[in-house]
């Protein structure tokens, strides 16, 4: 369970390593997560949830240039707007008209 560090910081107690090309303002965090361990699944969500809303609200993106993911749908509608969605959803929708591309990944009509 994460706990406070000068109110404003948590410990999550994960473990990954972070590469990046830190000039133009990009990292990733590359989670170390064992997939059978609930709590450590939890963990991580937190971790990377906290972290993706910590750019957001530094006017950054909760994404890059690898893409938004199934875990960050409802992020990326919080940083854009729900118009960037809909318009996001109509060039799909004219590009993949039988939704064969990723369907149902991380435009779903209901972000």
């Amino acid at each position: 369970m994460p706990f406070p560090l000068n109110g404003n910081e948590y410990i999550y107690c994960v473990s990954g390593p972070i590469a990046g090309h830190v000039g133009d303002g990009n990292f990733h965090c590359l989670m170390v997560v064992d997939p059978n361990d609930p709590d450590e699944l939890h963990r991580v969500h937190l971790f990377t949830e906290r972290l993706a809303r910590r750019a957001l609200a530094m006017d950054g993106t909760c994404t890059g240039e690898h893409g938004v993911g199934l875990g960050k749908r409802t992020l990326l509608c919080e940083e854009v707007g729900p118009l960037a969605i809909q318009i996001m959803q109509g060039l799909k929708d004219s590009l993949d008209p039988k939704n064969l591309m990723n369907p149902e990944k991380v435009l779903k009509g209901e972000l």
